[in-house]
């Protein structure tokens, strides 16, 4: 059975607002509008690969471009992809390593390596991020992505996430960004809705410089 579209719900706002600066920060962001996108998880990963270290604008161009290669309109699946010579896939503008990556991913999920949805959703945040990167061009940030983007779990906090990372310190007014393992330690305090306070450090990014 799929989980329940709805990632943030009313018992994460008002844990999250036992913060005060998180509370100032969710009064002006305004309602969470974050919605599991539940896409199969071989297409969330390969979109997020494509994603990988492009801004979304140059990333959503090279996407277009790679689903338009097969005439489906939308992603394609994994034997379409493997049926696909690499310079093909290429023409689209992806680069040597995620061509090689996105096959990968499309071997992998053929040969079922790839949980389903429903695979997916029986496994902790944990055995998922074990499963997700052992596969070649996975790195956690982009497992983690998948957890909170496509699949909607609540208690996760990508702590390496540049943005996270910049939004806590505009939020908490630090004179220097957090590691990650600061970011982690101080994050406890939002468990079990750390999906939605990196949804509204990310919001904090956004502010108005006067704002911050």
């Amino acid at each position: 059975m799929s989980r329940p579209r709805r990632t943030v719900t009313a018992a994460a706002i008002r844990h999250l607002r036992t913060d005060p600066v998180m509370a100032a920060v969710i009064d002006r962001a305004g309602p969470c509008d974050l919605v599991p996108r539940r896409q199969t998880p071989f297409e969330s990963l390969g979109r997020a690969v494509i994603h990988q270290q492009l801004s979304g604008k140059a990333a959503g161009t090279i996407l277009g471009r790679f689903e338009a290669l097969f005439g489906s309109g939308g992603f394609p699946p994994p034997h379409a992809v493997l049926q696909t010579p690499p310079e093909r896939l290429r023409s689209a503008g992806l680069s040597g390593a995620k061509t090689r990556y996105i096959l990968g991913l499309a071997a992998e999920a053929a040969v079922g390596n790839i949980p389903t949805l429903e695979g997916c959703d029986a496994l902790s945040n944990q055995e998922l991020l074990d499963r997700l990167t052992a596969l070649h061009g996975i790195g956690r940030w982009t497992a983690e992505m998948m957890l909170i983007f496509n699949l909607g779990r609540p208690d996760v906090l990508p702590v390496h996430d540049l943005g996270v990372r910049k939004g806590f310190h505009i939020a908490y007014r630090k004179r220097a960004m957090p590691t990650p393992k600061q970011l982690d330690r101080f994050g406890l305090r939002w468990a079990p809705y750390r999906t939605t306070a990196a949804w509204y450090l990310w919001r904090a990014t956004e502010f108005p410089a006067e704002a911050k």
